[in-house]
């Protein structure tokens, strides 16, 4: 690792977004910083990656990128554009600070974690940090910069790992590892008319809940406690293979004549 090492950084918000700056100051203390972020707002644009068409990417000064694409393009743009973007491999990459949490399987829909992921896929230590808007950004900043630093820290041991930490309303300092917990939304599709009469819908609702679970990263933000939750980037699931290995045997296969 050089003296200095390389951060990518990106989000879902945008690259004008006050977390993203906060994140990069305080990230610059330590590191150098290559930001290469969404044009415009991306939120829940999940692990999209724009295959059927053109991107632009702009310069905004020195070492500052916007594409118009998703967050997972940003990352993907950034390790594979060779010195265009990045003057060597980054030691790690950083998305956030997300306006707002990304707690339980908000990790399935969030740009922010799949700005992250698409660089774990790759080999390259990352996190995901969102927060709470009623929170100061410097201090969140500062706390998401000693998790990255600590992580890069880790060598060899940290390559492929995933983050996603979450800084809670209430933050006092206090963070705990955590699993991924469950949110329940009010779902919603919702028929309405533009004034030409015409019909057009909105999907999803704002209301959300969650049950108590010790240990997920849902409990911790109800304790206003930030969490650290590594996520799987294995996807298969384990317990349920005797059911795969038995439907497979009974579904068989069947060979044209």
């Amino acid at each position: 690792m050089a003296a200095r090492p390389l951060i990518l950084l990106s989000n879902d918000d945008g690259y004008t977004s006050p977390g993203l700056a906060a994140m990069r100051s305080a990230l610059l203390e330590t590191c150098d910083v290559v930001v290469v972020a969404p044009e415009h707002e991306q939120s829940a644009s999940s692990h999209a990656l724009s295959l059927r068409r053109p991107l632009r990417l702009r310069s905004h000064g020195p070492g500052v990128f916007a594409l118009d694409g998703t967050p997972a393009d940003c990352v993907y743009v950034a390790l594979h554009a060779g010195e265009r973007v990045l003057p060597r491999a980054p030691d790690a990459v950083v998305s956030g600070i997300n306006h707002g949490l990304n707690l339980g399987q908000d990790a399935f829909y969030s740009g922010t974690v799949a700005a992250a992921r698409e660089a774990a896929l790759r080999g390259v230590p990352a996190m995901a940090t969102s927060a709470h808007p009623a929170l100061n950004l410097e201090n969140v900043a500062r706390a998401s910069a000693r998790v990255a630093m600590a992580l890069l820290a880790r060598g060899k041991e940290a390559s492929r790992c995933l983050l996603n930490v979450n800084f809670p309303k209430g933050y006092k300092g206090r963070i705990v590892a955590t699993r991924t917990g469950t949110r329940l939304y009010e779902e919603r599709v919702e028929f309405r008319k533009d004034p030409f009469g015409r019909e057009y819908l909105w999907v999803g609702a704002p209301g959300v809940r969650h049950e108590p679970a010790p240990g997920t990263d849902t409990d911790a933000y109800d304790a206003g406690v930030a969490s650290i939750t590594p996520l799987a980037l294995d996807l298969t699931h384990y317990g349920q293979s005797s059911l795969a290995e038995a439907l497979a045997r009974e579904a068989g296969t069947e060979i044209p004549e």
